[in-house]
């Protein structure tokens, strides 16, 4: 009698573990986190740099513009809510390969530097750089006026680099954001800034006092980040991704945001980390 009882038990137990592995096996595929690394389960922790228009604007909770439509529309596919946790651009793939967060949202274009630091999606944005002066500016008109000029930048950027790399710039001053180099240039602290072209666009059409001197053509490939150990995360973006690049989304925010722009080059384009 006893042996049976005992025997009934060990049935029991096994029946339970089993019914409850399976309906664990079917949460991670209802919710598409299983497995992911994710922070927090069922959220996707977004670590935001902003203001930069019409990437991002405003603050978190409540940060806007065309990256941010990508990446809600991303975790929409994946089943998740994105959080938004707001950071500097300068310390942002550092946070992120920390694991601070569980990507990096904020106009960053791909490079093997940063690369380095953090692996990238597919693009999902090309951008090029602007060379932005005030409209009374009279000595600039390209960036071959730039010698003996004071140019600014946002830290970090590719536009930072630019300017020290390509120009004679007698100084490239850093700035915490973009639109802090802006405003200094509005302000007369500085002669030029050089900038990613739709935050440069932005800036004349919203703003006023400023001009595009020259568009700089770069060809720059925006990624969202993630920690270089996180395979599993990214690859799962990029099949969402990939999705929204099919399904016509990825046009369809070009036509809002960037209506002038041909967004064929991103709808083809692909990333592997180096």
């Amino acid at each position: 009698m006893i042996r049976g009882t005992r025997t009934r038990v060990v049935i029991a137990l096994l029946t339970a573990l089993l019914t409850a592995g399976i309906a664990a096996g079917c949460g991670d595929d209802d919710n598409g986190s299983g497995n992911l690394g994710l922070i927090n389960d069922g959220e996707l922790l977004a670590g935001i740099d902003t203001p930069f228009p019409p990437f991002e604007k405003g603050h978190p909770p409540n940060v806007t513009g065309y990256d941010i439509d990508m990446i809600n529309a991303v975790a929409d596919e994946m089943g998740l809510k994105v959080v938004q946790e707001e950071t500097s651009f300068d310390t942002i793939f550092r946070d992120v390969a920390q694991g601070k967060f569980d990507v990096a949202v904020a106009a960053s274009t791909i490079t093997p530097e940063r690369e380095r630091t953090v692996d990238f999606s597919d693009p999902y944005y090309l951008a090029d750089q602007s060379l932005l002066i005030r409209d009374d500016e009279t000595d600039i008109s390209s960036q071959g006026d730039l010698g003996g000029k004071i140019v600014g930048a946002q830290d970090g950027t590719t536009g930072e680099t630019y300017a020290n790399d390509e120009t004679d710039a007698s100084e490239v001053r850093g700035y915490p954001g973009g639109t802090d180099a802006i405003n200094a240039l509005r302000a007369g602290q500085i002669d030029a800034v050089i900038v990613d072209s739709p935050v440069a666009e932005d800036a004349v059409q919203t703003e006023g006092g400023l001009k595009i001197a020259e568009k700089i053509v770069t060809r720059e490939l925006y990624g969202f980040s993630f920690a270089p150990d996180n395979d599993a995360l990214r690859e799962k973006v990029n099949e969402a991704l990939t999705t929204l690049k099919e399904n016509g989304t990825i046009t369809d925010l070009y036509k809002k945001y960037f209506p002038d722009q041909d967004p064929a080059p991103v709808l083809k384009a692909t990333n592997e980390p180096t």
